[in-house]
């Protein structure tokens, strides 16, 4: 993409900083996002949310789960009920999204909730707490899909596009752009 995927600018914002609105307007109480240790302008951006901390991902060679390992770390204690995950290339994601997905967490007996829109599923997932110990032991070649794969998971339809819009290309982002 030619520069950080975070700090792409979509309707006048950076990548995280949609994000971390996003997640302060839907009530999330500790946001966390988890950089890599050169991540010197991403931290400035989340410093300039007001909102949110950088947490550094010490060896992000080790994967993706390694991200989400280090993030949980950040946001454990007892009160925490569960952990809801999100990614920065995955930017449109609406509040009213997010609450409906919250909104089923505790009414829900599977472990794990995910926002879906017509059928495809996206992003966020909430990991219940009872799944935070198999998070930190999962296989960091096979990530959190092993979590997923052996668990209840309730697919939560939030009617939000937005959940299912991942940025992976330059093609993807000049989409992204004329949608907004």
């Amino acid at each position: 993409m030619g520069e950080p995927k975070a700090l792409l600018s979509i309707d006048g914002r950076t990548f995280v900083r949609r994000i971390l609105d996003t997640l302060r307007d839907a009530g999330i109480d500790d946001c966390v996002v988890v950089v890599r240790p050169d991540a010197g302008a991403l931290a400035r951006e989340i410093s300039l949310a007001a909102y949110g901390r950088a947490i550094v991902n010490t060896d992000p060679t080790r994967g993706q789960l390694s991200s989400l390992v280090t993030g949980l770390a950040a946001v454990d204690h007892p009160r925490v009920v569960a952990a809801l995950v999100t990614l920065v290339d995955v930017p449109l994601v609406s509040a009213a999204a997010v609450t409906a997905l919250l909104a089923r967490v505790p009414r829900s007996s599977c472990p794990i909730l995910r926002a879906t829109c017509g059928g495809r599923h996206g992003h966020p997932v909430i990991f219940k707490r009872e799944l935070f110990d198999a998070l930190r032991t999962a296989d960091p070649s096979a990530g959190a899909k092993a979590v997923l794969r052996a668990h209840a998971i309730e697919d939560v339809d939030v009617g939000d596009p937005g959940v299912i819009e991942d940025v992976d290309t330059p093609d993807d982002y000049r989409r992204v752009i004329r949608s907004v």
